[in-house]
């Protein structure tokens, strides 16, 4: 079963990796398994044991039954708990059937409703405008400093 986990160190056995995630786990008050994976960041997916998802080696070894074509659901919405009674297993459909869109990017740019979809755009017109912006500059730049070098050559 251990196998079908992409990323995940040999040499772990169902034991070992039962013990090596619950050592890494702390209880919370709403009953959530919070996992502390590899980095600092918390409240994100966490890589553990290897560089497989704790969530994805959670299921195996406290639910068992995985199915590598289906994806692993937190019924509780904390990516980083590794609780078994939050975990499910679904179709990669009904994962993104839950999703929904913010109404602002990144940036805090409203987004437009693309008229052929009626859903939000997936790219914000005003940080790509941006982006050329800058790309357009750093280009100008560029060839400025070549024709500069260009004309000390010739010199």
């Amino acid at each position: 079963m251990l196998s079908q986990l992409t990323g995940l160190s040999r040499h772990f056995t169902e034991e070992t990796l039962r013990a090596y995630l619950l050592d890494r786990s702390v209880r919370r008050d709403d009953g959530c398994l919070i996992v502390r994976g590899y980095g600092s960041q918390r409240g994100v997916h966490q890589k553990v044991a290897g560089r497989a998802w704790a969530h994805l080696t959670a299921y195996v070894v406290f639910v068992g039954g995985y199915d590598p074509g289906l994806d692993v659901h937190h019924l509780c919405g904390v990516p980083d708990c590794i609780e078994p009674t939050h975990l499910r297993q679904v179709a990669h459909a009904e994962t993104c059937r839950g999703r929904t869109q913010q109404p602002r990017c990144r940036n805090g740019h409203e987004r437009e409703i693309d008229p052929t979809t009626g859903r939000y755009r997936k790219v914000c017109r005003a940080c790509n405008s941006e982006a050329q912006r800058r790309w357009r500059a750093r280009q100008a730049a560029e060839v400025a400093a070549a024709r500069a070098a260009y004309g000390r050559q010739v010199s």
